[in-house]
């Protein structure tokens, strides 16, 4: 499931795996976790604040150890068709959980 360079909406750390999405009309990114690819998975809450824009696109990746967001907004143009790309360092609590990110 990870391999350098992945971007996937689940993702595996620590043996639990994090399946990501957004809340749509709402514009935040939210989780689940399971002990397994299949499932069943159980709601963690949201990791990220809606961004500027109408859309929260994102993918996660692991480089050099360290867990990676990626996502985009219009915080630069204002212009939701002219987007641009941020990065903010994924972290996380002692018990697993992802802390929120604040774009």
């Amino acid at each position: 499931m990870n391999w350098p360079g992945s971007a996937e909406p689940m993702h595996k750390y620590n043996d639990i795996y994090y399946f990501t999405y957004s809340t749509g009309d709402t514009h935040l990114l939210a989780y689940a976790t399971s002990k397994s690819p299949y499932g069943p998975f159980t709601y963690q809450g949201t990791f990220m604040e809606p961004v500027t824009g109408w859309t929260t696109h994102h993918s996660i990746v692991e480089f050099k150890e360290k867990w990676y967001l990626y996502y985009h907004d219009v915080e630069l143009s204002g212009k939701t068709h002219l987007r641009n790309i941020k990065v903010r360092e994924l972290k996380r609590t002692p018990d697993g959980k992802l802390e929120l990110i604040k774009p």
